[in-house]
């Protein structure tokens, strides 16, 4: 199959377990809960992302999409870690391009929605549920509920198997407030922990 990607780049991962860590983010282009169109969010079933996942690059093969991929890793001994993400990379990511990028040494991790089943052979899973949406993958390494989210009670996700449970303030005008809650509720409920989007703190990609 072809691939149709929002873009490709070096950077540190903001949030969540992997925080502080270099990564290659592969965007994907496209969502199943949301156009990425301003004129289509108050009827979307995620309101709130801040991504552009409009358009993107073609490429024709895992092949050619893996080695774009590590060409923008530094050389290094550390294996390359990939983060896809979107969109949602489930509708694209697949075990062609799995193999491709475990083939280059990469380790993958993928940042999804959770409505879609995952191809297998991915080295981290990453779930971010969004209200509204039924979750389809209800267990991996990490689940980063944003909240609060109208609809969407920490309670629901805190039995899922998953190894580390985080939570995210939303990103809108009353982020400071949200922040105050966030933490609020994991002081209160030890088994989450805050997770903050420090690459918008400091101001990186």
């Amino acid at each position: 199959m072809s691939y149709t990607v929002k873009e490709i780049f070096p950077s540190l991962q903001g949030e969540g377990f992997h925080t502080g860590r270099a990564a290659v983010f592969l965007r994907f282009s496209g969502c199943n809960l949301w156009s990425g169109l301003e004129k289509d969010r108050a009827s979307a079933t995620c309101r709130f992302c801040d991504t552009d996942f409009v358009k993107g690059e073609a490429f024709a093969t895992a092949e050619a999409l893996a080695e774009a991929v590590v060409a923008v890793w530094p050389a290094s001994s550390q294996p390359p870690f990939v983060v896809c993400t979107g969109g949602e990379p489930s509708l694209q990511l697949d075990e062609a391009l799995i193999a491709a990028l475990h083939d280059r040494g990469c380790i993958i991790a993928i940042e999804t929605n959770g409505t879609r089943a995952l191809p297998p052979g991915l080295d981290w899973v990453c779930v971010s549920p969004k209200a509204g949406a039924p979750l389809v993958v209800t267990s991996g390494d990490e689940l980063k509920l944003v909240w609060p989210q109208e609809g969407s009670d920490p309670v629901a996700f805190e039995s899922l198997p998953f190894r580390h449970h985080f939570l995210q303030p939303k990103d809108d005008p009353d982020q400071a407030a949200h922040t105050k809650a966030c933490i609020a509720y994991c002081l209160g409920h030890p088994h989450w922990r805050l997770s903050l989007q420090t690459h918008k703190i400091l101001d990186i990609r």
